[in-house]
Order: C-alpha cells, then sequence, then structure tokens
C-alpha cells in the first residue's frame, strides 16, 4: 500500500510558505511529521510521483526531501521501492540509550544558560501541553516544541545538530507513548525539568530531563507487550 491510498496528510502545500522557504525542506518536513504522527506508518511505501503531484510541486524538491529522509535513515529501499523504516527492539533500546545522554546534557546546559525570556517559553509551552492532553498529534507537536526550547536554551550548537538528527530518528517512534494513560505523568516530569532550568540547578535539571526519557522508554516497552 502506498501513502495516496490513505493520505489525509498529503494535501497541496501552502502557497505563501512555498514563497518563503525551500520547497525540499517544506516536502522533507511535511513527509517527517506524517511519520512522526503516525500518518503514514512503518513499512507503507512512499512514492516520489505520488508525494509531487499530491503536495502541489515539482518533483525535483520531492526528490532532494526524500533522499534526506533516507540518508537521516526515516526510509529505506524495500521489495516494494522507498517504504518508512521500522526500528527492531535492539535499535529503540540503542535510541533511547542515546536520548537519555542528550537530553539530560540539554537540560543541565539550559540551566546554565537560560535567560528569563527562554525560561517563559518553557513554561508556556509546558501548560500549553497540559490543555491538549486528548489531541495527541497535538501534543507530538507541542512535545517536540518544548524539547527544542531546552535545545535552544542550551546554547550549544554541536549537541542541538545532534539532537537534530536524533529527532529524526524518534519519528519512526510515532506518538503511541502520549495516548498511554501512564504518559499523564508526563506533565509532572516536564514541570520539574523547567522549574530546575528556572532555579539554575543543573544537577537536577540533568536527573529530570534523564528520568523523563527512562519513563517514556519503559511506557513505550510496555506498551509494546501489552500489543504483542
Amino acid at each position: 500500500m502506498s501513502v495516496t491510498d490513505q493520505a489525509p496528510w498529503l494535501t497541496a502545500l501552502d502557497e505563501e510558505t512555498l514563497r518563503s522557504r525551500s520547497r525540499a525542506d517544506v516536502v522533507f518536513e511535511t513527509v517527517r511529521d506524517a511519520i512522526w504522527t503516525g500518518r503514514i506508518a512503518g513499512g507503507e511505501r512512499v512514492r516520489e510521483e505520488d508525494v509531487a503531484r499530491n503536495l502541489g510541486v515539482s518533483r525535483t524538491p520531492v526528490r532532494e526531501a526524500l533522499q534526506r529522509l533516507q540518508q537521516r535513515g526515516l526510509l529505506t529501499i524495500g521489495s516494494r521501492g522507498l517504504i518508512v523504516s521500522q526500528l527492531s527492539t535492539s535499535q529503540v533500546l540503542e535510541l533511547y540509550a542515546v536520548r537519555e545522554v542528550l537530553e539530560g546534557s540539554a537540560a543541565r546546559l539550559a540551566a546554565q544558560h537560560a535567560n528569563d525570556i527562554e525560561i517563559s517559553i518553557l513554561h508556556r509551552l509546558q501548560r500549553e501541553l497540559e490543555r491538549v492532553q486528548e489531541d495527541a498529534n497535538a501534543v507530538v507537536m507541542l512535545n517536540r516544541r518544548f524539547h527544542q526550547a531546552i535545545y535552544d536554551a542550551a546554547h550549544n550548537q554541536y549537541l542541538t545538530q545532534m539532537l537534530d538528527v536524533l529527532h529524526d530518528s524518534l519519528a519512526l517512534l510515532n506518538n503511541t507513548t502520549f495516548r498511554a494513560p501512564k504518559r499523564k505523568e508526563t506533565d509532572k516530569e516536564h514541570r520539574k525539568i523547567v522549574l530546575a532550568i528556572e532555579k539554575h540547578d543543573p544537577d537536577q535539571a540533568e536527573l529530570a530531563a534523564r528520568q523523563h526519557i527512562r519513563n517514556a522508554q519503559q511506557t513505550r516497552f510496555e506498551e509494546r507487550a501489552v500489543e504483542l
């Protein structure tokens, strides 16, 4: 099955967006976000011509975007052509191990370097996350913005680059943990991280961030066990 068989995300892109940004960047983000939110499932085929036709762009930026997605590991070549990658259990464990270290480092640096405006942004995003718990897709996007705000507050471009690549891989995990009842505890975890950053306590910020990732990993594997 290809993405066009069930593709509510494949709609023509906004003209204003296309005028102000690279078409390849917009296509890359559109497909990546569709993978992230589970609108394109693992193993599902992604055809260059279908994406170009439905998004209303030429095949050149689509080809560039799909190549980038393949380089980032989000798409792979299968027997039916280009498909959304699927992670093995060992790959998921490896991904979370790296994520815990990087997220902890970002929170530690944010506690050391965040200014008042950046802390205010973190509080606002955390409150917004609390209000949209019934909308899984909105939670996914807000959660990404929340974590990105921590990376920005860390003021370390090399760490941000590593986390950017990591988060593309995280798209393959979809948003199942946000639908789990236990993840209501995520609000408390986020508040704990923000408060530690606000207090400029790097040890507590790193500890809270690493625990947050460990809890997310545990929830994901609990959900997988239930599905099996």
